[in-house]
């Protein structure tokens, strides 16, 4: 006699395989769009700015911006990888899902560190400008 269980997973195993196809789809999508995106801007940045420390400068913001479509593709991965060792749950999956999350987690770690540095950064040579505005005022 089979349990409901194995019912249920039997029937919806091929629908979480679509899942984490999909998922792993996704994923790849949203590092190409941050790709174009930053490529994009960079060759416009490259051609239009004549002063290279504001290139240079713009430069580092893509590369924080490209780093967040990383971050999220990266999470993207990390949910279908969970999905998938859930409805394959052999010792050999759980393992490899450990050590994908492990080195996901501190790349991801860095990544948003890295980013948030940048963007602290930014928001501080922004008040700076604004020092200086009002005191020419």
């Amino acid at each position: 006699m089979t349990h409901l269980s194995d019912v249920i997973m039997n029937f919806m195993s091929p629908v979480f395989q679509l899942i984490v196809t999909g998922l792993n789809t996704l994923s790849i999508l949203v590092l190409i769009w941050g790709v174009v995106i930053s490529g994009y801007d960079f060759i416009k940045t490259e051609c239009t700015q004549p002063d290279h420390v504001r290139a240079a400068r713009h430069n580092n913001f893509i590369r924080n911006f490209l780093g967040s479509y990383i971050l999220l593709s990266l999470e993207i991965l990390i949910a279908a990888d969970i999905i998938e060792s859930i409805v394959n749950p052999t010792f050999e999956d759980i393992l490899r899902l450990a050590a994908v999350v492990v080195i996901r987690t501190v790349i991801s770690f860095f990544l948003h560190r890295e980013i948030q540095e940048a963007l602290d950064e930014e928001e501080h040579n922004q008040e700076e400008r604004q020092k200086i505005q009002r005191k020419l005022r």
